[in-house]
């Protein structure tokens, strides 16, 4: 079964595949209508569970309008129309989807809901996102870089903020493409050594650097990301915006930076806060760029899980 369930459980040669897939279905796209079919429509007869405990924007529209586009039929699944996993077991749920549809993309909370889901289904899992990683979301940031700066092989990518699950997933990729990793942010929220452990024993270079100015020099990519969960307690946010406001990107960081590094927020943002408006809207943002190459990395995966 071809599961897309983390960039690091996926051979580097298909992560490749991926991308370029996703380049070409973009390309032949230009000058369309969003709401156009796609030329070919390899979905065509295929339904997709989308299962979203967890709110989301760009994940849960970019799937269903990609799913969509590639001819296929997007069936969209709240939390509370679930209940997975409370009276009827995650395996016995699998078990019935599978029966169903074709595929499933489930962004949830804990690993191991994904992790059990994948074991008894049927059919290819893809995962939308969970508390320890999110490859989709790198996917589309790796699409977009080598978009803007060829390939991101050899580069220097900094991370500036926590050490969250998205930070995983870049770590994650760092190892299977061959970039360099830098984390810059408190050791309190440092990132979990197993994703820093798998990079490096990849051969590449995972640093952490408190200082960002120093952080950010000679870097090709600078990334952050929210610094608070809508899930977060007021104490918890002001208790991380006290960690976190040295690690701002802001004009005076970016001037430490190469010239040409570019940008990336995998959004949403708060404004002001883990990011200033004169970055997040500057010539070295991609931000929506990166947003929405979502759609077009989402398709490349469920087209590579289906092999069509």
């Amino acid at each position: 079964m071809t599961h897309f369930l983390d960039i690091h459980k996926t051979d580097p040669t298909d992560l490749q595949e991926i991308l370029s897939s996703a380049q070409r279905m973009k390309n032949a796209r230009l000058g369309r209508p969003k709401g156009a079919k796609d030329d070919t429509l390899p979905l065509a007869g295929h339904m997709v569970a989308l299962i979203f405990e967890k709110p989301s924007t760009r994940t849960r529209v970019s799937f269903d309008v990609g799913v969509r586009q590639l001819g296929g039929e997007p069936l969209m699944l709240a939390g509370h129309d679930m209940q997975l996993g409370h009276g009827e077991t995650i395996a016995d749920t699998a078990r019935v989807l599978s029966r169903y549809v074709d595929l499933i993309v489930i962004r949830t909370f804990e690993e191991a809901a994904l992790l059990e889901l994948a074991e008894h289904a049927t059919v290819p899992v893809i995962n939308g996102l969970t508390n320890r990683s999110h490859p989709c979301q790198i996917m589309a940031d790796i699409l977009t870089f080598e978009e803007h700066r060829g390939s991101i092989k050899g580069k220097r990518v900094v991370w500036c903020g926590d050490g969250n699950n998205v930070f995983a997933s870049f770590a994650h990729a760092a190892g299977q493409l061959g970039f360099d990793l830098v984390f810059s942010g408190p050791e309190t929220l440092d990132p979990e050594a197993e994703a820093v452990e798998f990079a490096r024993s990849k051969g590449v270079t995972v640093t952490i650097e408190r200082d960002p100015a120093k952080a950010v020099e000679d870097a090709d990519l600078v990334v952050t990301d929210t610094w608070v969960s809508m899930h977060d307690s007021d104490t918890t946010k002001e208790r991380r915006h006290n960690q976190l406001r040295p690690y701002q990107v802001n004009a005076e960081l970016m001037r430490h930076a190469s010239e040409h590094a570019l940008f990336m927020h995998c959004l949403p943002a708060h404004r002001g806060e883990e990011a200033t408006n004169d970055v997040m809207d500057g010539p070295n943002s991609v931000i929506f760029d990166e947003a929405e190459n979502r759609l077009h990395a989402q398709k490349a995966i469920m087209r590579w899980c289906l092999a069509v």
